[in-house]
């Protein structure tokens, strides 16, 4: 087994639940994607924040480009 990871970078709350839930049906997860608010840098506004959904992926089983491209369809990206 493998210490795999990816993580979706959404631009907001309500977009990176959405695609949790889009995960959580279309892809073969052990787990439940994790949300983390990240703060971008030197930002003090709250509103100035990305939001993060970090897979599990310990067999290597998700493909990152179906990822990348789901994250992109909700102006994200998957953190490389």
């Amino acid at each position: 087994m493998s210490d795999l990871r990816h993580v979706l970078v959404l631009p907001d709350r309500d977009t990176a639940e959405a695609v949790a839930k889009l995960l959580a049906a279309g892809f073969p997860l052990p787990e439940e994607p994790r949300l983390v608010r990240d703060a971008l840098s030197g930002e003090d506004d709250a509103e100035d924040a990305q939001w993060l959904l970090v897979l599990e992926d310990p067999a290597a089983v998700l493909d990152p480009a179906a990822l990348d491209a789901l994250a992109a369809d909700h102006e994200g990206w998957l953190e490389r």
